[in-house]
């Protein structure tokens, strides 16, 4: 027999979000190499743009 019947079959979230893993990853490695060197590290993610103040 092929396969585990214990063994839970993985799901198309799952893969969704193991694409989501190495797709994160691949953009890192290449954040990495085009910064390098550098002082700061590489952010994840962007901060959001600020918005102005209101003068009351």
């Amino acid at each position: 027999m092929s396969g585990d019947p214990k063994k839970p079959k993985s799901t198309s979230a799952d893969e969704e979000a193991a694409k989501d893993k190495a797709r994160m990853e691949r953009e890192l490695e290449e954040g990495l190499k085009e910064t390098f060197p550098a002082s700061d590290p590489v952010a994840v993610i962007q901060p959001s743009t600020s918005r102005p103040e209101d003068d009351d």
